[in-house]
């Protein structure tokens, strides 16, 4: 007996987009099994099927890649756009033939680590919140922020009935921050300084876990090592 597959688990496995993302492909439309659109998120598959997205056939990757990939700000983390702003991937079409897909977000106006893959496997356990995989943020402000603020992230603030809360945060300079999250909701760091009234000049992630952004320029990218994989896996 073949074992079967969600569709979105083998839409991940052939690097087309995240689990999460490859779901929103399947309720919109965009993916037929053997010239049926199938639009159930239920839908199993053994990969023996005609399994196409937008109309093309896909297949599974044979090689599994994991990129960090230093964002410029400006670029948007997305398969498309359609206000037709750049997209992070496509700095790494260059080097690489694979489909390759982010991993989580980084909004449009910061810069930093992001991670790429076609591994959906891979995707889905470093996404999973019980991974708590811990991401560092640099913070410089338009003007001196009062330490309060920093102590307030630390106990928790509640925006909007939003409850956000750093896992750590800590001032390296008169204008500058260092801030740790673990869950990382939409856009945290910049709702939460807003909230206190204070202007982000720039805001950078420098680490992922334990894949650290170091010295690798804006808009270069390196394939992890082996040890930053296993790392990431726990």
């Amino acid at each position: 007996m073949i074992d079967e597959i969600r569709l979105q688990v083998y839409l991940a496995r052939c690097g087309v987009a995240s689990r999460r993302a490859s779901e929103n492909l399947i309720l919109n439309g965009r993916v037929s099994v053997d010239g049926k659109i199938v639009t159930e998120l239920g839908t199993k598959v053994s990969g023996k099927e005609k399994i196409c997205l937008d109309g093309k056939q896909i297949f599974p990757e044979a090689e599994k890649r994991y990129i960090l990939l230093n964002k410029p700000e400006g670029y948007v983390c997305s398969l498309a756009d359609e206000k037709d702003r750049p997209i992070a991937a496509s700095l790494l079409k260059d080097t690489y033939t694979e489909r390759l897909y982010n991993i989580g977000r980084l909004d449009m106006l910061s810069g930093g680590a992001i991670l790429f893959t076609n591994d959906g496997d891979f995707s889905a356990k470093v996404e999973h919140p019980s991974s708590e995989i811990e991401k560092e943020y640099e913070v410089i402000t338009v003007f001196e922020y009062p330490d309060e603020v920093l102590q307030k992230f630390l106990r928790g603030v509640r925006i909007e009935g939003v409850f956000y809360k750093a896992l750590s945060a800590e001032r390296i300079a008169k204008n500058k921050m260092r801030i740790v999250l673990i869950e990382g909701k939409n856009r945290e760091i910049r709702r939460v300084l807003k909230f206190f009234n204070i202007k982000i000049k720039k805001l950078t992630r420098v680490r992922i876990g334990c894949v650290r952004l170091s010295d690798l320029p804006s808009g270069k990218h390196r394939p992890l090592t082996s040890e930053e994989i296993k790392g990431l896996l726990g």
